[in-house]
């Protein structure tokens, strides 16, 4: 039987082989671990709606096509449908009907949102692995399976903020967060 004081001392001998772990190289420190100004900086890839940030690079839907194929396609199916993972083509205007389908198309407001998506997640058994010019490329891929963008169109970051989404407008922003009455 164990008692609450066992259990103490057994989670802080886990936290304490947790802490002295060393990271793998690319990948974050451990929990409590102390880290330096450039794995932060490395780490703060975030890319908002105006696309500050974005890397240089670029990409078109016709290169799109065959990273899609070597390293989206097994879990996003064939042009995009879905299978095992959740479609990311078709469903636009269905998002007022009985069965919205959300994809990027049909439901995400900005394009700079499907790149940061893809450059922080994607591939799911590898994230971060995809170089920029690789992330653009899909990126370009998806939209223009979404009717989007052309399929020659280059994606860079002067060319993906300008993207009009079909659902641009249906959110309400908050950001940068307001001061409340």
């Amino acid at each position: 039987m164990f008692t609450s004081k066992r259990i103490v001392v057994i989670a802080a001998a886990a936290l304490a082989a947790c802490a002295s772990l060393q990271p793998a190289p690319g990948k974050p420190p451990a929990f409590g671990a102390a880290v330096s100004a450039e794995e932060i900086a490395r780490f703060d890839i975030s890319i908002p709606p105006s696309g500050a940030g974005l890397p240089k690079g670029g990409g078109t839907a016709k290169q799109g096509a065959a990273v899609y194929a070597a390293k989206c396609l097994a879990c996003h199916g064939e042009k995009g449908a879905g299978k095992p993972a959740d479609p990311l083509a078709g469903g636009i205007g269905s998002l007022a009907t009985a069965r919205p389908v959300r994809t990027v198309g049909s439901y995400w407001p900005y394009a700079t949102t499907l790149f940061d998506y893809v450059r922080r997640a994607m591939p799911i058994t590898n994230p971060l692995s995809l170089t920029d010019d690789e992330v653009y490329a899909v990126s370009a891929y998806v939209l223009f399976l979404n009717g989007i963008v052309g399929e020659d169109q280059v994606m860079n970051a002067q060319t993906l903020p300008q993207v009009k989404m079909p659902n641009r407008d249906g959110f309400v922003s908050d950001w940068p967060p307001r001061a409340r009455n």
